[in-house]
């Protein structure tokens, strides 16, 4: 899918995901849309936060407390730059599927945990040690 982003409107080309693609599907012949040339039919901010709210709620997303997350349009790009991240998606793309024009930008977005931490260390311990903790032969 090819769209205008956000602040910017510059053009990018975004991959989405199929249950993505079904909601677009289903509201691409809403007289609103149309109009407004939206993909979904909410017309105000206010509107929208209360829909993510619900989403939240739906989908279980839990804060560090375990209470359902009280998400908006600002926690749910951080809270998706967050889940990208620690999923194992590079930060390169991270930011691109963002729409940052600056690597700096979804740098503020992230959160690194320290079981991404850790399990990177375990990654890197692997390629360059044996099981009996020698250095392997570099090639």
């Amino acid at each position: 899918m090819v769209r205008k982003r956000g602040k910017t409107q510059v053009g990018e080309m975004v991959p989405i995901l199929p249950i993505v693609e079904e909601l677009i599907e289903k509201y691409k012949d809403h007289p609103y849309c149309i109009a407004h040339d939206k993909l979904i039919p909410v017309n105000s901010n206010f509107r929208y936060n209360t829909y993510l709210k619900e989403l939240a709620d739906l989908c279980d997303i839990r804060d560090i407390t375990g209470s359902i997350r009280k998400l908006d349009t600002h926690d749910a790009r951080h809270f998706f730059a967050d889940m990208m991240l620690n999923n194992g998606i590079p930060l390169e793309d991270v930011s691109k599927m963002l729409g940052h024009k600056n690597i700096r930008t979804t740098m503020r977005y992230c959160r690194v945990r320290k079981s991404r931490i850790s399990a990177n260390v375990a990654l890197v311990r692997n390629k360059l040690f044996t099981k009996t903790g020698r250095l392997r032969q570099v090639s």
